[in-house]
């Protein structure tokens, strides 16, 4: 995957090029209208639209070239690409030559705009590759100051911007010349080792965080197998409780049934976190979700009804409002309900009796976006950024439930990104919060790990 992510950045950068060509045809038009009609400096007006027609048609026909050799996304030609980019480079000097001669030669101060090309040079290509344009760079300026010179070439002088015409004056021709070449070398020499080092921090980092992922995943991995033990004694050792709990409490006294009880009761609490946890665990192990086209309406309405008895249990209003349009989604089903479910069991927990829990699920251009809002106890301004955290639980609801996990909201986040969605919430301390999320409509998630 890592040559095919730097061959397709290699392509942006050649349609980087494009798009600044652009900006130079616009820039040789307005540049030349101004320059003769305003400031009234002798032009070769003609020429000069003619070389910047000529030059958009180049661009497109390098446009139509870069999109015939991109045209597979699946594999992108390098080696192709990057000659383009060097025949591009190399183009322009000689236009940008072509442009000088017609518009002053060695009197534009233009010239030293060769100097965007090198940068431009050293970024996108070798070292190697940018000394050898710039040398061209040197050639074709040192040929076309050397022509003007002998009057092998007309010399258009720009005559209203200098007082004389330069082009015979050899004093100023070498001492232009000379600053000119050695400006390109030094330019490319100081562009190439800042760009060496860059790619070399860029890929320092990749190769880190490389580690770091494979650390994750032994972590997690770990996580699991240790969870996965414990999960299985707790289980063994609840079962027990249980047995005691239902039939031999009778037979103890008041104080041994109290411990068996309050035994039996931590060891289910411990045993539903080290479940979540678990869950967690194995979301950011595994790359992918099932995922196929369902209802999200039946869905949504289905977490509802799942619900109802805990919130008539504290006469609270639950209310949803599903739009029309609003139906078939790609995605995995069972862990969206098993997410909005938990949703508006955490917004009835932390409701006080009476409240009112409302459920909105809206449909957007490409995704259909869900909010899950309370009257609730809300969430501390300071803490708001915090509650997808793994493991962390707002000061205030710590008061509410003591035994909470603070798990739900993050295993909530791995749902709604592993289908190529954002959850975030809005919420008021004494006011209430609101959960909102988007899901994708189509299958453009099935990529999505």
């Amino acid at each position: 995957m890592e040559p095919v992510l730097q061959n397709t950045r290699f392509v942006q950068r050649a349609y980087w090029l494009i798009k600044l060509r652009w900006i130079a045809i616009v820039s040789v038009v307005v540049g030349t209208c101004f320059c003769s009609n305003v400031l009234a400096i002798a032009l070769h007006d003609f020429a000069l639209y003619g070389i910047a027609i000529l030059l958009a048609l180049y661009n497109v026909t390098m446009l139509l070239l870069l999109n015939h050799f991109t045209k597979d996304n699946n594999e992108v030609p390098y080696t192709a690409v990057k000659k383009i980019i060097n025949f591009q480079i190399s183009a322009d000097l000689l236009i940008l030559t072509v442009l000088l001669h017609f518009s002053g030669g060695i009197e534009n101060p233009f010239v030293f705009y060769f100097i965007f090309h090198m940068i431009i040079a050293s970024i996108l290509l070798s070292v190697r590759e940018s000394y050898l344009q710039a040398t061209f760079a040197v050639l074709l300026f040192g040929l076309l100051i050397l022509l003007e010179y002998l009057q092998i070439v007309p010399h258009y002088c720009l005559r209203g911007f200098v007082p004389r015409c330069l082009h015979r004056d050899g004093l100023y021709i070498l001492g232009t010349f000379f600053v000119f070449t050695t400006a390109l070398y030094l330019v490319v020499y100081m562009t190439s080792y800042i760009a060496i080092r860059l790619r070399q921090a860029e890929q320092a980092h990749k190769e880190d965080n490389i580690l770091l992922r494979e650390k994750d995943r032994i972590k997690d991995e770990y996580v699991l197998r240790v969870t996965h033990d414990i999960k299985g004694h707790l289980a063994a050792i609840q079962s027990c409780l249980a047995v005691v709990a239902n039939k031999l409490v009778g037979s103890l006294g008041e104080r041994q049934s109290d411990f068996i009880n309050r035994a039996h009761r931590r060891t289910k609490k411990l045993a539903g976190f080290v479940g979540m946890l678990l869950k967690l665990t194995q979301m950011r192990l595994n790359d992918k979700l099932e995922m196929d086209d369902f209802s999200l309406r039946n869905t949504i309405c289905s977490a509802v009804a799942a619900v109802e008895t805990k919130a008539e249990d504290k006469s609270m209003i639950l209310k949803h409002n599903i739009e029309p349009s609003v139906d078939k989604i790609f995605g995995n089903q069972l862990s969206i309900e098993e997410m909005v479910t938990n949703l508006l069991l955490n917004a009835i927990k932390y409701t006080p009796e009476n409240g009112t829990i409302e459920i909105d699920v809206k449909e957007n251009t490409d995704s259909v976006l869900v909010e899950i809002a309370d009257t609730g106890i809300g969430i501390p301004k300071d803490e708001v950024g915090k509650v997808f955290d793994e493991f962390f639980r707002a000061g205030n609801a710590r008061k509410v439930d003591k035994d909470g996990t603070g798990l739900g909201l993050s295993i909530a986040k791995q749902i709604v990104q592993r289908h190529g969605g954002n959850i975030w919430v809005d919420s008021e301390e004494g006011v209430g919060s609101k959960f909102s999320f988007t899901l994708p409509k189509t299958n453009s998630s099935r990529s999505i790990s």
